[in-house]
């Protein structure tokens, strides 16, 4: 099978994340098919963005085809941001024959946004392949809720335009999200469409030690604490750090440390928060990469994962992050108000109400005052059920499965004329 994958964000483990096409990707190329995957030379996400020579640069990872197309640099989640997203869009689709030239069988717009179902159906109609839809996050309900966007602004009004055509016209609506059916029938989904196929791990990834110096520093600030809690992943308002920061500053919770690291918008103001209380009981460090993480996580005793109280997470929630935190065998405190929990599936911690800052505290310092042995047997049981649940191979054997029963994208695609 020939598959096309156009991921805005998508990296790789030389560049950083977005890792999930990636993993897809090279678990479908282990399994005899050729996948290239399409996406821009500019993320937000990714430690390293590749170097681009020209306005279309080729390069292969692993066996996946990478398609780079040079966007304009961006920061934070401003006009440029948009703007990125818009020119990508419209080169991916400017270049739509020359990609169904490869005769792709399945097209899958998978970026967060929704924008990239436009040149995905142009491509799927002109090479009569299924086009499939990749829900990461629903947008744009979560720059609406999160954001506080009016429905009337032109960037909501254009992605729910590309939402519900996405939902009206995909062969196949795969969703990370165990919760979203509801949600995308109402925007004209056909229930029969949809698929659940939540984020994993990869089993044979190599693991790679932290930096002597992170080490060090780590060690350093652990020892005036009788537990260490981190934090590891994005530094943004979705991610509900004010909370974590607020419980640090509780009494309860003055034995324990924080450790935080990654990158984000609101990392500046997370840490000039930190300082402005007085908390010597956090340190903020950079993000480390990928192959890391596991000896980051071995440094400490509890990780921490939170959300806000949104209805958005009433549709669930499949972040990298909890797999690594289970695989590595840590126990969680999860401040979440969403139906859908790992954590509590899995045994594996204790699951508090998003932004209860007093239940966040007590949860971490009850962690704490565990013995090293009881928050093994926590962990254990996490990275148990991860082990059974969330493996790369699997998902990718149960994406293309999934397939097997979409209707063949062909001439029925409607789509418009221009970009």
């Amino acid at each position: 099978m020939n598959i096309l994958l156009i991921n805005h964000y998508a990296g790789s483990p030389r560049h950083g994340m977005e890792f999930r096409p990636y993993y897809l990707a090279r678990e479908w190329v282990r399994q005899g098919h050729h996948v290239t995957i399409i996406a821009s030379s500019v993320s937000h996400l990714r430690q390293q963005n590749p170097t681009v020579s020209s306005a279309v640069t080729r390069e292969q990872i692993d066996g996946v085809d990478y398609v780079w197309l040079r966007t304009r640099p961006y920061a934070g989640n401003g006009a440029k941001r948009l703007l990125n997203m818009l020119q990508f869009t419209a080169k991916v689709y400017g270049m739509a024959r020359a990609f169904a030239a490869s005769r792709p069988d399945v097209v899958i717009a998978s970026s967060t946004y929704p924008y990239d179902i436009w040149p995905a159906a142009k491509i799927a109609r002109a090479a009569s392949a299924k086009l499939v839809f990749e829900v990461h996050d629903l947008w744009p309900l979560t720059p609406r809720l999160l954001g506080g966007f009016s429905s009337r602004h032109p960037m909501i009004f254009s992605m729910q335009r590309a939402e519900d055509y996405a939902c009206r016209h995909a062969d196949k609506v795969i969703s990370l999200l165990p919760g979203t059916a509801p949600h995308l029938q109402g925007r004209g989904m056909a229930p029969g469409k949809f698929v659940h196929i939540p984020n994993g791990f990869d089993p044979a990834e190599t693991a790679r030690p932290l930096p002597d110096a992170t080490v060090e520093r780590i060690a350093a600030f652990a020892r005036s604490f009788k537990a260490t809690c981190v934090y590891a992943g994005g530094h943004a308002v979705s991610n509900a750090l004010d909370p974590l920061i607020d419980a640090a500053a509780r009494p309860q919770c003055a034995a324990v440390g924080f450790v935080l690291v990654g990158k984000g918008a609101e990392k500046p103001r997370l840490m000039q928060r930190a300082e402005s209380l007085g908390l010597k009981n956090i340190l903020f460090l950079d993000p480390v990469e990928k192959q890391a993480v596991p000896a980051l996580l071995a440094l400490a005793d509890i990780a921490y994962i939170g959300w806000h109280d949104s209805p958005l997470y009433q549709f669930g929630m499949s972040p990298n992050k909890l797999f690594d935190y289970m695989l590595a065998g840590l126990p969680v405190v999860h401040a979440t108000s969403s139906p859908y929990d790992l954590v509590r599936d899995a045994g594996c911690g204790v699951s508090v109400p998003a932004d209860d800052v007093p239940a966040i505290a007590g949860a971490i310092a009850g962690l704490a005052d565990l013995s090293a042995a009881q928050r093994q047997a926590l962990g254990q049981q996490g990275k148990t059920f991860v082990q059974q649940h969330h493996s790369y191979p699997v998902l990718a054997r149960q994406f293309l499965e999934s397939l097997s029963g979409a209707a063949q994208g062909s001439t029925t695609i409607p789509v418009p004329q221009r970009f």
